[in-house]
């Protein structure tokens, strides 16, 4: 990453674990065992980043030391040897650090609810929303992720109008985060006889998933309605009044879910998907109200932002935000996000230590 370590953080967290020290050995903080407890936590967290800054500024003075032996003809060879050895060890230090310096996102390890929509070109945009599904579902696959279709709508000729799909597994919302925003295909579609390259887009979101303990949802605010399910599902979509609509009055977030086939099923499904929404509005409007918040190039989850042009034609795919083009989209759309997902995360980090 080529980042050089902001000593002046390190320094300023090493004076906040020295006064936290001093503080859980005050017999007055020490009665109260609620201050107590808390400042211990802190105190374990930050003991793992002195620890680190302490042998990183150690392994400095000894390489500066190392250096000045190199004037010496006798002593050159050792003193080569040993800058190597430091060196080494400097940089796996420096990752560390690094890694302690960069804010960290408390959504994380959170599961993630995508939604996956068809928008302008017709057909062609519903046949694309449908290779974005399979493409995140091949990524989920080969992190041994989990993915659960919540509701979905389909097009003609086999493609998806809209589709909403829970991803659960290992730090899945930090990978998949960088997702959302508007998505433009170009290819010359099936259906063209002329040979002619069309222009169509899909918008994707990537909202963590939501527990209870995140959204209080008062069954007060909530109209409930049901309805026959429409769509595929044999006779039964006929019959029975199954699909679930869930209106969350106070902020008028409808939610949908009619695939499955008893009224429990689909209204667990729509809470589900109600709550993560819900806890996403929560997550916009704390982002709004943070007068210090940085604008960060990556991760806005801004539907409108147009974030990646795949181009079939000539095997291309480009991330508008970093300015990154792959000549690999046969290998991306199967799955392969790694090579994107990573440059995002690394760009993102830099922005973040930069700020």
């Amino acid at each position: 990453m080529n980042i050089k370590i902001d000593t002046k953080k390190l320094d300023d967290i090493a004076a906040r674990f020295d006064e936290i020290e001093r503080k859980i050995s005050d017999p007055e903080i020490i009665q109260n065992q609620e201050l107590y407890q808390e400042l211990i936590k802190k105190h374990s967290e930050l003991a793992e980043i002195v620890h680190e800054y302490e042998k990183y500024a150690k392994l400095l003075t000894e390489l500066d030391e190392a250096r000045t032996l190199l004037s010496d003809p006798e002593l050159k060879t050792v003193a080569e040897e040993e800058i190597v050895r430091i060196e080494q060890n400097i940089e796996s230090i420096e990752k560390i650090l690094l890694d302690y310096l960069i804010p960290k996102d408390p959504n994380d390890l959170k599961n993630a609810l995508i939604e996956v929509r068809a928008g302008t070109g017709g057909e062609e945009a519903a046949l694309f929303a449908y290779e974005v599904f399979r493409m995140y579902s091949r990524y989920a696959e080969n992190k041994n992720w989990k993915i659960e279709i919540l509701s979905e709508t389909l097009a003609s000729l086999g493609g998806i109008k809209e589709i909403v799909f829970m991803v659960s597994g290992k730090g899945v919302f930090s990978r998949l985060k960088y997702e959302s925003g508007t998505h433009r295909v170009q290819r010359v579609p099936e259906t063209e006889s002329a040979g002619r390259v069309h222009t169509s887009a899909i918008t994707v979101a990537i909202l963590p998933e939501a527990e209870e303990v995140d959204v209080k949802i008062d069954t007060k605010d909530l109209k409930i309605d049901t309805f026959r399910a429409q769509g595929a599902g044999g006779q039964h979509v006929n019959k029975t009044s199954s699909a679930i609509r869930i209106t969350h009055l106070p902020t008028g977030v409808v939610v949908v879910c009619q695939d499955e086939r008893s009224q429990f099923q689909n209204k667990d499904k729509a809470l589900k998907i109600l709550r993560s929404k819900l806890y996403e509005q929560q997550l916009a409007d704390q982002r709004k109200e943070e007068a210090s918040a940085r604008k960060i190039q990556v991760g806005s989850g801004d539907r409108s932002e147009k974030i990646r042009t795949y181009n079939f034609p000539q095997n291309r795919v480009t991330d508008h935000r970093i300015n990154l083009t792959l000549y690999s989209l046969d290998a991306v759309i199967e799955g392969d996000l790694d090579p994107l997902v990573n440059a995002l995360i690394a760009d993102e980090n830099l922005n973040q230590l930069n700020a």
